[in-house]
């Protein structure tokens, strides 16, 4: 599955930023319906961190420090994984990167063999 994500940028804390993620046309539909779709974070000289999943039965997850603030989505049809991020601290500056099909914990990144390339969020004080 390769994905390509996109919605980065400069925001000022307390502002609000979306995230979109989306699967090439060549994924297979049924294929992309039954995986869990991932959002993970890293930011300078950190490890790469888990923010949120959705997995194929409709279950969402969330980091503790995102949860009520951030909310992830998926539109099958369109082969796409969203995060919406609310009441933007400084602290969640960072490259954010779209992740499928885990083979292990959904909130382990080395359970992921698909990524996106990343984008670059910053958030000011």
């Amino acid at each position: 599955v390769q994905l390509q994500a996109s919605g980065g940028g400069l925001v000022q804390a307390g502002g609000s930023m979306r995230l979109s993620c989306v699967a090439s046309a060549r994924a297979v539909q049924r294929t992309f319906n039954s995986i869990t779709l991932a959002w993970f974070r890293q930011a300078p000289g950190k490890e790469r961190q888990f923010v949120s999943a959705y997995n194929w039965g409709g279950n969402t997850y969330y980091e503790d420090s995102v949860k009520g603030r951030f909310t992830i989505s998926r539109d099958n049809a369109k082969k796409t994984v969203t995060l919406q991020m609310d009441g933007l601290r400084p602290e969640d500056t960072a490259i954010y990167y779209c992740a499928a099909r885990p083979i292990g914990r959904y909130d382990n990144y080395s359970s992921y063999m698909h990524w996106g390339q990343g984008t670059l969020v910053t958030v000011s004080s």
